[in-house]
């Protein structure tokens, strides 16, 4: 069976030749027309270039009108571009923030090149989105995470200034064996060295042997990387204090409360586990956090010999 043969592509004539054959149709018809009213030869000639020569130029103007009006468009947009960014380099610059930190981590987001695999541009992508959640979050007062966090507890340490108040509803030493534990302690031993006050309360609701065993180990390990402790038993709460459940909380430079709230994890023989972890900057809702730490900070005394 024979296959019809594809028609050829149409032919396309160049710009140029278009409007070539624009003018000389025009002047070719203004030739006729004079012609046709037994004009002088010389002023049909004359028409008729005028006609061409005239319908050569109109096009020629708009076709430069229309490349104008596309130029100045790209312009606009390029200028509202370049408006937007000037804009948001002035508000960095007014803001709190290194503007050279940001500044660098959108250079170096820029220089990411295309080689790598899907994976890791995924994953920057994701941190990169983590990170401006984070940013809107903490602008409006507060945040969260879910489970267990380690990375905002480990540099909210290192760069506190003033002070860090903190509170543990229990004495858990399998927390400060571990190597998160390690890692919050030495890095409490570097603010105290840098000037920070850093003071801990560990409040006890059992009067077990071995729980009191463990307040002795960890408070030894607090007070050897100076850290101010105090200990006190949850029945020397007053009434009205107990109405507030929150024990589990750091204040960082009494401005920023790292707040965490537990719940029994059923897969692990009930203990307390991690339930989200929060920060808070919102002043009315630090506030209550300081004055919760006084209070007992003030019912708490030292541990023990």
């Amino acid at each position: 069976m024979t296959q019809e043969a594809s028609a050829p592509p149409p032919v396309r004539i160049p710009p140029i030749v278009r409007k070539i054959l624009v003018s000389l149709a025009g002047g070719g018809i203004a030739y006729l027309l004079t012609n046709a009213t037994e004009q002088p030869q010389s002023i049909t000639l004359i028409l008729s270039s005028f006609v061409g020569g005239t319908l050569l130029m109109v096009q020629f103007l708009v076709d430069f009108e229309r490349r104008l009006l596309s130029v100045e468009g790209a312009l606009v947009s390029g200028l509202a571009g370049v408006s937007e960014a000037s804009r948001q380099m002035r508000q960095l610059r007014s803001s709190r923030l290194d503007a050279a930190t940001v500044t660098r981590l959108l250079n170096r987001t820029a220089e990411v090149g295309h080689d790598g695999p899907t994976v890791m541009y995924a994953f920057l992508e994701q941190e990169i989105r983590r990170l401006t959640e984070l940013v809107r979050d903490l602008s409006g007062g507060e945040t969260a995470y879910d489970g267990e966090d380690r990375d905002w507890l480990l540099s909210l340490t290192a760069v506190a200034v003033g002070s860090i108040d903190a509170t543990s509803a229990a004495a858990d030493s399998e927390f400060w064996d571990s190597e998160l534990g390690l890692r919050y302690l030495a890095l409490q031993g570097e603010a105290v060295s840098r000037g920070v006050t850093v003071r801990r309360v560990f409040i006890l609701d059992s009067e077990d042997p071995a729980a009191l065993r463990e307040v002795e180990h960890v408070c030894r390990q607090q007070a050897a990387a100076g850290i101010v402790v105090r200990v006190m038993r949850s029945s020397g709460l007053a009434a009205s204090s107990r109405v507030d459940p929150m024990f589990d909380f750091i204040l960082f430079d009494q401005t920023l409360s790292y707040e965490v709230s537990s719940a029994r994890a059923l897969d692990q023989g009930g203990r307390l586990a991690i339930a989200n972890t929060r920060l808070v900057v919102r002043p009315e809702r630090v506030e209550r956090r300081i004055r919760r730490f006084e209070e007992l900070w003030s019912a708490a005394g030292p541990p023990a010999p």
